[in-house]
């Protein structure tokens, strides 16, 4: 495995927020071992306002969020990933375009806060989602990346998941 800074892609379908917390997280959480980027299947093209309400009540900057296709990191010249996380199942069941390098994937489901109503709720759900990205991503950031296979690190993120279900 190659070494820091790892590139990492966290994808959904609208790119407004649960990928926008885990793009901010990771990049916040990584102190420099990530570059960390998000993108949709569909971008709604606007980042949901309560995502970042959410990271800027943690003190958690992203201060270019925008919400942006997955196609622009497969094009020619984009960084080449390391890993790639979904963080909605129906981003995890669509037909991903062929990432160049060949990342290590994982999928993270994370329920959607963004259309809970009312507001009130919707706040308490982005928390929801932001706790549960923040305590995955603590644990993958900390993971000896360096030394670990494609397969051991696939395998890591899996069961960071599933702790983080439990």
């Amino acid at each position: 495995m190659k070494h820091a800074p790892f590139n990492v892609l966290v994808l959904c379908t609208g790119n407004s927020a649960r990928s926008i917390l885990a793009e901010a997280l990771f990049n916040h959480l990584g102190g420099g071992r990530f570059t960390a980027y998000s993108a949709g299947s569909q971008p709604s093209g606007t980042v949901n306002p309560v995502a970042l309400e959410t990271l800027d009540k943690h003190g958690v900057p992203l201060p270019e969020a925008r919400s942006k296709s997955w196609d622009e990191f497969a094009a020619p010249g984009a960084p080449e990933m390391d890993f790639i996380f979904t963080v909605c199942a129906s981003a995890a069941g669509e037909a991903c375009p062929i990432w160049p390098g060949h990342p290590t994937t994982a999928h993270w489901g994370i329920a959607d806060p963004a259309h809970v109503e009312p507001l009130a709720a919707r706040r308490e759900a982005f928390e929801t989602a932001y706790r549960q990205l923040a305590r995955r991503i603590g644990a993958f950031v900390t993971l000896p990346l360096e030394t670990l296979s494609a397969q051991e690190v696939a395998a890591a993120a899996r069961r960071i998941h599933e702790e983080g279900e439990a």
